[in-house]
């Protein structure tokens, strides 16, 4: 690919496991999960936008849902971190294998 053609990255997402700690349970049609993987990704403005996924707690596959992310304080930071962690990752990259 020369250089003279621009590349147009149209997403860029990571998923992050959350620890134990920090996981929460919510409601969805009547159905509880228990929430352990964000999907993060960085928007054109250069923010970042969250969503988590998880199990229902009852057991079994159940619907693939996104819940919002509760602001609290140790999520924000977590979902920062996972997003300076992916882009050290990516810089460090060593070309297609």
């Amino acid at each position: 690919m020369s250089s003279d053609v621009a590349v147009d990255v149209s997403a860029l997402a990571i998923n992050v496991t959350v620890p134990e700690a920090l996981r929460w349970t919510d409601t969805r049609r009547g159905q509880e999960f228990l929430l352990t993987t964000l999907n993060v990704r960085l928007l054109p403005d250069g923010h970042l936008a969250a969503k988590a996924y998880g199990r229902p707690t009852a057991g079994g596959r159940g619907a693939y849902v996104s819940f919002p992310v509760p602001e609290r304080e140790e999520l924000v930071a977590l979902v920062s971190q996972a997003a300076g962690r992916a882009g050290e990752l990516w810089a460090a990259h060593r070309g297609p294998r």
